[in-house]
């Protein structure tokens, strides 16, 4: 029978296991009874009966204590309407994990208890933002084991070495909460706080291999080992891919749409009209959505209801205190803010304090595009100023500037040695327009949206559109990743771009699409030897300073000659140039300003990985040169066609 024990207006939303049983709380202002159906320690309990009524509370609010709930029973809410609505099950907006009992969207919810997990990760530090490079990467295709089957946490769980030796220290998968339909992207959320039914493993075989790969990974790191039962639930699966991804250095940012919800065609149980309203075909009506759009396929959400904005804020402390979040990356604030106007900025605002309050360390990442809806003019640096300075309170966003440049002059450079390929492009946006700090800016060449399959090339398609896999290909593809990992800002990988994935990517599993780990495993040349070029550049910033830093300087952008170059330094006297072409030949005795006479030590040379023999400057120059480029030193050079070279002083 449902009591009042334990409920107040403190009790937390959902279903939460306490002493002797589970209280349970939603929130329905205009529903006339919401009942507790399930079943609870193998007993069905269902129907609209005065021992399953949950109690009402002033805000709309209702809760109850249900004595001897435990966690894995199966629950759901039956809501009755106001006069003219409707009668029926509704799913919990806050369950942790949603039941395969009955095929979505009409299944149950399950009881799962959120400190269940035995973390491992109590000396994980989330790393400094300028020390940051991100990965970002699709559960559901990025580790795939069966032919056709989406891949799942645990499968991500085995990439962790591989990630790790790669050199990357923040993972960013797409959207992991459950959404309308599958195979999906992430981004039309049904079910903010349960793990996507696809990407959680319930073969009790498959279970067992799974627990052999992490104990394996634990012990590698002296670690206590873990049991079947640990990883038993989706809600602990995900935690366990988190948790051994701090064990092994890498942080975890997970992506979350604030901006609109899905658009809930045939979901009867989910958030739309969560309190039976009569669907009169207004948007408006529901309890969490409103009828604006901004071509997103789904509903925007009502930001101008507090308890809509607190079901958010609570959604993304949920990822803080039961996944150990290090960040957010917030899907299109531009859209928020366009759909909210006279809400969205105050929301961004306790968004973003809330969190800094919670985890000081935690990186918050806007997607905002200045000028993609001319109803709400904010600047970039609106969005990163700080709450208490009249800012948007995030600290990163997105940045296209650097990614369009290097991607144009790519694809110019593909047409051949007399096509015009726009290098200053590049040198102009090596500093990221309309931001104080170089790190506030997420840069990339690719990503999710950029190479999903029907949009965009991949690097090395664009690089050679005959032949994906060529030294032309190679070649392009590496001056742009150098072009990346070399510039500020935080660099940002999409998966397969460090092998040379030449494919788009799509969400299907069982499609032509996937990423080709067999050519890793085969031993291509092409993708194992553009790998090797990846680990090694990202060590080569990792070990300089100044590649991480604040100061940049372009010194030449000679499209005639394709020719680049830019110095990086930091105060501490790590002092850097490097120099690129997209030229279809060698440069020999090419002059080049440096910032200082002396020694030079080439430190990376991009014609190493896949040419033989290499052009190069055996090992360093002497700048010794007049004054150039607006330095007070030169020297002549060797710039390796579609290469690129880095120079250290000393």
């Amino acid at each position: 029978m449902i009591s009042q024990q334990n409920i107040s207006a403190n009790t937390p939303m959902g279903a939460n296991i306490v002493s002797g049983g589970a209280t349970f709380r939603v929130w329905a202002p205009r529903a006339t009874a919401v009942y507790l159906n399930g079943v609870f320690g193998g007993v069905a309990r269902s129907g609209q009966t005065d021992d399953l009524l949950l109690s009402k509370d002033a805000r709309g609010y209702w809760g109850g204590f249900l004595k001897g709930a435990s966690d894995g029973d199966l629950y759901h809410f039956w809501i009755n309407g106001p006069a003219g609505g409707t009668n029926g099950p509704k799913r919990d907006p806050y369950a942790r994990e949603m039941a395969n009992d009955k095929p979505f969207p009409n299944c149950n919810c399950v009881i799962r208890s959120g400190a269940a997990y035995p973390w491992h990760d109590a000396g994980f530090v989330t790393p400094d933002y300028s020390n940051m490079i991100v990965y970002q990467l699709h559960i559901g295709v990025y580790a795939i084991s069966k032919p056709g089957v989406a891949s799942t946490f645990l499968d991500v769980i085995g990439k962790i070495p591989y990630l790790s030796s790669l050199g990357v220290n923040v993972i960013q998968p797409l959207p992991v909460d459950e959404v309308e339909s599958d195979p999906s992207m992430g981004y039309n959320g049904a079910d903010y706080f349960s793990p996507d039914l696809p990407f959680v493993v319930t073969d009790d075989g498959e279970l067992n291999t799974h627990l052999a790969i992490i104990n394996s990974l634990l012990a590698a790191k002296g670690l206590p080992p873990i049991v079947v039962a640990d990883i038993r639930s989706g809600h602990a699966q995900l935690q366990a891919l988190v948790d051994l991804c701090h064990v092994y250095g890498l942080a975890v940012v997970f992506d979350v749409v604030y901006n609109h919800s899905g658009g809930f065609t045939g979901d009867d149980e989910s958030i739309y009209y969560y309190d039976r309203l009569p669907d009169k075909g207004n948007p408006n009506d529901s309890l969490y959505c409103t009828d604006q759009d901004r071509g997103t396929g789904g509903l925007a959400l009502a930001l101008w209801n507090n308890d809509v904005r607190q079901f958010l804020i609570n959604n993304a402390l949920y990822y803080v205190n039961e996944f150990h979040a290090d960040g957010f990356r917030y899907d299109e604030i531009s859209i928020l803010l366009s759909t909210n106007k006279d809400s969205g900025w105050s929301f961004c605002r306790d968004l973003s304090g809330t969190l800094r309050f919670v985890k000081p360390r935690l990186i918050q990442n806007a997607e905002f595009w200045p000028g993609e809806f001319g109803d709400y003019p904010r600047s970039r640096q609106d969005i990163v100023t700080s709450a208490s300075s009249g800012g948007a309170g995030f600290d990163v966003l997105q940045h296209d500037g650097l990614r369009s440049a290097i991607r144009g002059a790519v694809n110019a450079a593909s047409f051949g040695q007399n096509s015009e390929v726009n290098l200053r492009a590049i040198s102009d946006n090596l500093y990221p327009a309309g931001l104080l700090q170089t790190w506030q800016a997420v840069t990339c060449i690719e990503n999710h949206d950029v190479v999903k399959a029907g949009r965009e090339p991949r690097i090395p398609a664009l690089a050679d559109g005959s032949d994906h896999r060529s030294w032309w290909a190679s070649s392009r593809s590496r001056f742009a990743m150098g072009m990346l990992l070399t510039a500020p800002g935080i660099p940002q990988l999409f998966m397969g771009q460090e092998f040379l994935a030449d494919k788009p990517w799509d969400v299907l599993p069982n499609g032509p699409n996937i990423l080709e780990w067999s050519r890793l495993e085969s031993n291509e040349p092409s993708a194992t030897q553009f790998l090797q070029f990846t680990k090694d550049l990202i060590q080569l910033r990792w070990s300089h300073p100044a590649l991480r830093g604040e100061n940049v300087r372009p010194s030449v952008s000679r499209n005639n000659d394709r020719v680049i170059a830019f110095h990086r330094w930091v105060d501490s006297g790590d002092d850097m140039m490097i120099v690129g072409t997209l030229a279809e030949k060698t440069w020999f005795n090419y002059a080049i300003g440096f910032p200082a006479a002396g020694h030079w030590k080439e430190v990376f040379n991009s014609d190493a990985y896949g040419s033989s023999p290499v052009s190069g400057n055996a090992g360093g120059i002497f700048a010794g040169g007049p004054p150039m480029d607006g330095f007070g030193a030169s020297a002549s050079i060797v710039i390796p066609a579609n290469g690129f070279v880095v120079f250290a002083r000393g």
